[in-house]
């Protein structure tokens, strides 16, 4: 495995065969040596910084029925909120003092914010913040509303595939939703000129090994500014209730494989692996991932943010949580950084 592992690293690529033993090889030592290569690849083009987004779930409102989503339209249990416009300016504002150069506006699909509600906040936040990026993760919309929206200001979208086979994504999203629809939005958002992010669940049910090659293949092709990827955990109020969760150790795996094809990417170290694992996100890091995602929203709204069951560090304070995760990253000899933390491509 070993001759593979140096393979990837020297050519950025292996075949798909290749790729499904590499994934399949569940010995320490693979995941170590790879793990070893990825973050030489990612000091040769980051350093030893690590990027921090500040993240504002400013509403848990969706249209969605995602079988495996706790804020799902039909979750009669969830508990919905929606903040208003001064609150999510409150909450970029408080994260810039805190050292923030990155605001994630994150929500449901949620039909209350138009790009007429949209668009005067990502101004105000650029304009009171001139040196911050703003980065949406709002889900599908039209090509029209994306490009008002980085009209806007917006720099960047987070958009996750979820999976790039589209029996798999059928299997979990109603009949409603489109895979070719969700890959059309994703091409759309990269013809605008955004930092797009892609990525999937690792994990989620039904999932093959022949599902993650797909994947590895449409991030190829796709060449995302960021890939998001994190391990499926069960929602107690879905379908996939009984499910069992992703695996910590695929996930730290491919977190290392997608630094190695795409050397340049940005990678987070999810709050997903954290909830499985209490060094999950120090263990992403020394996988090649390079950026965090500190939680901004009110503390009184964010247990009610739950796409997933047991979600860490819903009761902390914006500051602590920043505190905390210079302090993890530190314990890995790395460094939480407060800038854009832009893709090299975009670089000022």
């Amino acid at each position: 495995m070993r001759e593979l592992v140096r393979k990837l690293s020297e050519t950025r690529d292996l075949t798909d065969e290749e790729l499904i033993a590499l994934l399949e090889d569940d010995s320490p030592e693979t995941s170590a040596f790879l793990a070893e290569k990825a973050r030489k690849v990612r000091e040769a083009v980051y350093g030893k910084d690590v990027y921090t987004r500040g993240l504002v779930e400013f509403s848990n409102i969706c249209k969605n029925n995602c079988k495996y989503c706790g804020i799902r339209r039909d979750n009669k249990n969830a508990e919905r909120y929606r903040l208003t416009e001064e609150q999510i300016l409150e909450c970029a504002d408080m994260g810039y003092d805190l050292g923030f150069r990155t605001i994630v506006l994150q929500g449901g699909e949620d039909p209350y914010f138009t790009d007429e509600r949209l668009v005067p906040i990502i101004r105000e936040i650029k304009r009171r913040h001139p040196d911050v990026a703003v980065t949406l993760s709002i889900g599908e919309r039209t090509k029209e509303s994306y490009q008002r929206l980085f009209e806007a200001g917006a720099d960047r979208y987070l958009l996750r595939h979820e999976t790039a086979d589209q029996a798999h994504y059928e299997s979990l999203h109603p009949a409603e939703m489109s895979f070719e629809h969700r890959m059309n939005c994703l091409r759309e958002l990269k013809e605008i000129g955004y930092q797009v992010g892609a990525g999937m669940m690792i994990g989620s049910p039904g999932q093959t090994t022949a599902n993650l090659v797909k994947d590895l293949r449409f991030l190829q092709d796709l060449k995302p500014e960021m890939v998001g990827i994190g391990p499926f955990i069960p929602h107690h109020d879905t379908e996939f209730a009984d499910k069992e969760a992703g695996s910590v150790e695929m996930t730290l795996k491919l977190l290392s494989i997608i630094r190695l094809m795409l050397p340049e990417v940005l990678l987070p170290a999810t709050t997903a692996l954290g909830t499985l694992d209490p060094r999950g996100r120090e263990k992403g890091i020394l996988a090649g991932a390079n950026v965090v995602m500190p939680n901004l929203s009110p503390s009184d709204v964010r247990g009610k943010y739950l796409l997933y069951d047991n979600k860490i560090c819903t009761g902390d304070e914006a500051a602590e949580c920043i505190r905390c995760m210079s302090a993890r990253v530190a314990s890995v000899g790395y460094q939480v950084v407060a800038n854009r933390g832009d893709h090299v491509r975009f670089k000022k």
